[in-house]
This record gives C-alpha cells, sequence and structure tokens, in this order.
C-alpha cells in the first residue's frame, strides 16, 4: 500500500492537495494525530476487499507539537510493516499566506489565543520545521492557483499507480520575485544576455522564436546550457540509485520570462529523450 501523508503551513493548500489525491482516486482522511497514522493505516490494509490501495493522510499544527514530534517514529513504523510511505509538505511565503487569510476571512487554527496573524503564521512555521524536513516533497504554493496546484499534485505523485523511480521538476522563474521555497537546487542565469533590453523581444518569452534565436547566438549559453545539461544527466540516475522520489530543480533569471524559461525548455527537451515522462516543467511567471 502506498501511504501519501499530506502536511503543511495553514492557508497553504493541503486541502486542496488532498482533494486532488481523492480525485484521484485516494482514500483520504485530514486531520489526524501522527499518533494514530500507524493504526489507521493497519486498519485499512486489513481490508483489501474495500478497495484501499492508496491513503492519503492529512496532519498539521492542529496536533500540536507533542504529537509532531511522533511524526518520524510513526512513519518508521508504518514502512516497517511493508509499506510505501512519502511525505508531502506544502508551503507559501509570508506574505501570501496573509493575504490568502484576509481574502477568506477565515481564523488561523493557531490565533484563537488571541495570536496576531503574523505571529500565528510564524509560530506554525516554526513547529512545522521537524515534518518539513522530513518531506520526499516540497511545494511552494505561493505562485500557484488552485487548479495549477491540483495538476501539479496528480502530476508529480503519479496516483495511478504506474510508479516511477523518480519526479524531477525542471521550473523556471524570476529572482524578483523570490527564490521557490521548494527548490532542491537553483541555478542562476542573470550572468547571461538579456533579451529584455531589446524592446522588440520584451513582450515575447522564452519559448518564443526571436528569443530563442537571441539566445542562440551567444556561446556563453550555449556553455550554460551544455554545463547544466551534463550535471543533470550524471546525477539524476544516482537520485535514482538512492531511491530518491522528487527532485526540484530551479533556473532563475531576472524577471523570469526569457532567459530561464528558455533554458528550461532547452534541458526539458533533451532530457526527456533519456528519462522519458519522469521530467516535468513548470514556468512560475508565466
Amino acid at each position: 500500500m502506498r501511504v501519501f501523508i499530506v502536511s503543511g503551513l495553514s492557508g497553504s493548500g493541503k486541502t486542496i492537495a488532498l482533494n486532488a489525491l481523492e480525485d484521484a482516486g485516494l482514500y483520504c482522511v485530514d486531520n489526524l494525530p501522527p499518533g494514530l497514522l500507524a493504526t489507521v493505516v493497519d486498519n485499512l490494509a486489513a481490508r483489501p476487499a474495500a478497495g484501499f490501495e492508496d491513503l492519503a493522510l492529512g496532519i498539521d499544527a492542529r496536533a500540536g507539537y507533542e504529537e509532531l514530534q511522533q511524526l518520524e517514529t510513526v512513519m518508521a513504523e508504518i514502512e516497517s510493516r511493508g509499506h510505501e510511505v512519502r511525505l508531502i509538505f506544502l508551503q507559501a511565503e509570508e506574505a501570501v499566506l496573509i493575504k490568502r487569510y484576509s481574502e477568506t476571512r477565515r481564523k488561523h487554527p493557531l490565533t484563537h489565543g488571541g495570536l496576531p496573524l503574523v505571529e500565528a503564521i510564524r509560530r506554525e512555521r516554526e513547529m512545522l520545521s521537524e515534518v518539513a524536513a522530513l518531506a520526499d516533497l516540497s511545494i511552494d504554493t505561493s505562485h500557484l492557483t488552485l487548479h495549477e496546484l491540483n495538476r501539479l499534485i496528480q502530476q508529480r505523485i503519479d496516483p495511478d499507480g504506474e510508479a516511477l523511480a523518480l519526479s524531477v521538476l525542471i521550473q523556471s522563474f524570476g529572482f524578483k520575485h523570490g527564490v521557490p521555497l521548494d527548490s532542491d537546487f537553483v541555478f542562476d542565469l542573470r550572468c547571461l544576455p538579456n533579451p529584455y533590453w531589446e524592446p522588440s523581444l520584451r513582450p515575447h518569452t522564452g519559448r518564443d522564436a526571436p528569443v530563442i534565436a537571441f539566445l542562440e547566438r551567444y556561446p556563453e549559453v550555449n556553455e550554460m546550457y551544455q554545463t547544466l545539461r551534463d550535471l543533470l544527466e550524471r546525477w539524476i540516475p544516482q537520485f535514482q540509485a538512492c531511491n530518491r522520489s522528487y527532485v526540484t530543480v530551479s533556473i532563475g533569471c531576472t524577471g523570469g520570462r526569457h532567459r530561464s524559461v528558455f533554458m528550461v525548455e532547452q534541458l526539458a527537451t533533451h532530457l526527456r529523450k533519456r528519462f522519458g515522462n519522469m521530467i516535468a516543467v513548470k514556468h512560475r511567471e508565466l
């Protein structure tokens, strides 16, 4: 049985993620104390006729700090019984969380004691820091719509059960909008020639032929491409060999619309020829 534990900051989209998994056919239970996870898994695994093949179990700060401290031990216990356990952790920037709460007018679960919203968000992030450190897959939802998060979850966890040895997300972003919180690797392309300073190219993106032609003129662009291509080709198999499930590679330029988009598209086209559908692409600023 595959068991996905979904956790994250309040307002980061945990409920959306659980709904995406439920839509994909998983049996979902939210707001479980970590101490009960193994019991729930055992009970459902003992009823194969009911169709409980894959589970998604939601936990968050409402469980309390002491309960959260048990999570790593509980995950190991579930794995020792022959189940595959993956922890998905969702997070977002502080300003984004504040904005979401102001728009929905919902109360943060840690503000009931009179704690201001900003302090509640910071306390929750601290409470969940050890949970975040256990994550197999971390997702920064700061710049995602509900539909984009839904699609990303279904794309990366492979809910149909055709298990990928590894899921590699290569994403472009703009440094002026902040570095993605979910990055395993970050590469900076701001040293390369910038199409933005050509007025005719400014409205285009790194997917468009005029920008591609501009960047391909420069040897340093091709050298950067070869460096990143060789690095990823060399190390993706190593991540597979050590049973890593998810890797997120973030490639940034100033605005996240030209150089980084071009580089992500070039790398993905090449890497898919070797690694197939384990390579996924996201352009955050598009």
